[in-house]
């Protein structure tokens, strides 16, 4: 929770490195000193310490671990202390720059979410106030706070209460809140779109092709495409049970994509915004698509079905195809594309692909800043050779299991003109484990990081 003005009990919050402890604890009481030493407080990274007063809490100190100061810190050293301080109101006493300030104030609202939809017992609502420092872009901390928590939501959401119609239902609703315009496509519509609908054949829930718009006609495009797989079984070539545990979150880049777009929309960016969303389940029928099959694409090239668990790549060829027939300034993509990227990466890093190496490098140093890292990738020319097919233009998968998510990369390369600026991000979306304010469970990855870089780009 945040308020805008002191309430008039609030209680300081002192942020302390470990460096920085001995000289905090100089300036304070003998009491407070032996406090501090008696409960062995030592500055940990998101420990929390209450200070005694004559009225009960007088005080808390938040640890910050091991960073130089408190000015260097991030959203994720503040995500602990909604759930750890008293259900009091709290204004920070350290002084932070304007950026820190900001990480500080989105960090305490990541740290108050929780997927409730499921659970009996009630919302979880952390008692803790934060008044926030005036040095803090407010405005930019609660849109990105909220983008982080739709992308969340829509990824936690079970499959059975998220598949296509549904995914396509939550877009509407959000181009209805902010005053954009949603056009879905579903059944013969999508004619034009042949690798979607194969994928999507075997299920009984039909595909759809999700397409939002937003911003001025005038103002530069961009375009965003995510993918849309609501759940993904591997289709006849058929994951094991342990693959399919999380295949509910395959639909991450969609949910991220739209995470941007509501950022980018609440803060009134500057752009023509277009989001395409390629949604579809996966599945096993018999009209599912075949090992083997040759489908000809939205571009006109035909593709051979080396693996149908290699799916995302074929949804994505044919919206971003439908993306560069309005040839966009900046085409981006998102996707839960290859297990590669993760073997290569491990899941907090996505792997970043462009084919402007300049433009990969500077949304890795945003990412850094930011904390939503990215990492590039090299679209080595090399491996090129290895989506070569006998009887098609180009098959789905590689004939060697190495490079896997540069393999991927490559394939969706050719469906994107090389005039097009464009970035391509194999994300995981899911924490794996528990941390303050990262739950185990769905995550936005790559969202603050590519706000920042519109911004920068678009302004």
């Amino acid at each position: 929770m945040l308020l805008s003005a002191d309430p008039g009990d609030s209680r300081p919050l002192w942020l302390l490195t470990e460096g920085g402890l001995e000289s905090w604890l100089a300036g304070q009481s003998a009491a407070v000193r032996a406090w501090v030493r008696a409960h062995v407080f030592q500055a940990e990274r998101h420990r929390v310490l209450t200070l005694p007063g004559e009225e009960g809490v007088a005080g808390a100190a938040l640890g910050l671990g091991a960073l130089a100061s408190a000015a260097e810190l991030g959203p994720w050293h503040a995500s602990g202390a909604p759930e750890r301080l008293p259900a009091l109101p709290w204004r920070l006493e350290t002084p932070l720059p304007p950026r820190a300030a900001t990480h500080f104030v989105l960090g305490w609202l990541l740290g108050g979410y929780r997927m409730n939809r499921y659970r009996l017992d009630g919302p979880f609502v952390p008692g803790a106030a934060l008044i926030a420092p005036r040095e803090a872009d407010v405005r930019y901390a609660v849109a990105a706070a909220h983008a982080t928590a739709l992308a969340r939501d829509l990824i936690n959401t079970p499959p059975n209460d998220l598949g296509p119609q549904e995914l396509a239902d939550a877009a509407v609703a959000l181009a209805r809140e902010r005053g954009a315009r949603c056009q879905v496509l579903s059944g013969g519509e999508l004619a034009g779109f042949p690798l979607l609908r194969a994928v999507g054949a075997g299920s009984v829930r039909e595909p759809r092709l999700i397409d939002l718009r937003w911003g001025a006609k005038d103002a530069p495009r961009v375009t965003l495409v995510g993918k849309g797989v609501c759940f993904d079984t591997g289709g006849l070539d058929l994951k094991p049970s342990s693959g399919m545990a999380l295949m509910k979150k395959d639909m991450g880049g969609a949910a991220c994509a739209l995470a941007l777009a509501d950022l980018l929309m609440r803060l009134e960016a500057p752009l023509q915004l277009r989001v395409l969303i390629p949604a579809v389940e996966n599945s096993v029928g018999g009209a599912a698509y075949r090992p083997s099959d040759v489908v000809r694409s939205r571009k006109g090239l035909t593709v051979e079905i080396g693996n149908t668990d290699a799916e995302g790549r074929l949804v994505l060829a044919d919206a971003l195809t439908a993306a560069e027939e309005e040839r966009p300034a900046l085409l981006i993509d998102l996707a839960t594309l290859t297990g590669a990227a993760r073997t290569a990466l491990g899941p907090e890093l996505p792997a970043l692909y462009s084919n402007r190496p300049a433009l990969a490098e500077r949304l890795r140093q945003i990412g850094e800043e930011e904390a939503d890292p990215l990492w590039p990738m090299p679209l080595w020319q090399g491996y090129e050779e290895d989506l070569a097919s006998k009887i098609a233009d180009l098959g789905n998968v590689a004939s060697t299991p190495f490079a896997g998510s540069i393999i991927a990369a490559l394939f969706l390369r050719r469906f994107v003109a090389p005039s097009t600026d464009w970035v391509h991000i194999d994300l995981y979306a899911w924490n794996g484990k528990e941390r303050p304010g990262r739950p185990v469970g769905a995550e936005a990855q790559c969202v603050r990081a590519l706000y920042r870089l519109l911004q920068e780009r678009f302004a």
